[in-house]
């Protein structure tokens, strides 16, 4: 696969049944658990800090991973770890944060540094989410910068695990289509 790069030698880490476009890009530390779909167009660099992205999480057409490097104020720097059951939409930017499991990233959000996103959190389309900000359970988000709209709806915290599921369904099509 060309287009998974090595990066000082450490190459991304791929587990079963994952689905990668061709024109989607990945490098360095990166690991993708089973299920994973990376769409058209993404860009994950995992060359000064790592990426993990958790099971049946997908990561739509366009979107931007990218980590912050260890510094002396920032020891540890700041990894990407998304979970598991993730939707992150089209034209998103997730820079050295953490997300929780059943998460829906609007499409066009941005969601910056030392961010933590707790689970079952909807984070609208086109909202910034500004460095080491923490999103509590259970809400949506909306805004530049993103607050605190609402709590999430019964059909919605349903519907988190629901996208999941239909993009790890897409994904084996593509899959069984392209094999």
């Amino acid at each position: 696969m060309r287009n998974i790069k090595s990066y000082k030698s450490i190459t991304p880490t791929i587990k079963e049944n994952c689905y990668i476009d061709d024109s989607a890009v990945l490098y360095g530390d990166i690991t993708l658990e089973q299920d994973v779909s990376i769409w058209p167009l993404v860009a994950a660099r995992g060359d000064v800090n790592t990426i993990s992205i958790g099971a049946r999480t997908n990561v739509q057409d366009g979107s931007v991973l990218h980590v912050t490097r260890k510094s002396k104020g920032n020891p540890n720097g700041n990894p990407l770890i998304i979970g598991e059951d993730v939707t992150v939409g089209h034209k998103a930017m997730l820079h050295g944060c953490q997300l929780g499991n059943r998460i829906l990233v609007g499409m066009g959000a941005i969601i910056m540094d030392g961010v933590i996103v707790n689970d079952d959190v909807i984070i609208g389309a086109g909202s910034l989410v500004p460095p080491n900000k923490v999103l509590e359970s259970g809400y949506l988000y909306v805004g530049n910068p993103a607050k605190q709209a609402r709590p999430l709806k019964e059909s919605e915290l349903a519907f988190l695990t629901i996208s999941s599921q239909n993009y790890v369904k897409l994904k084996n099509e593509y899959i069984e289509e392209h094999s």
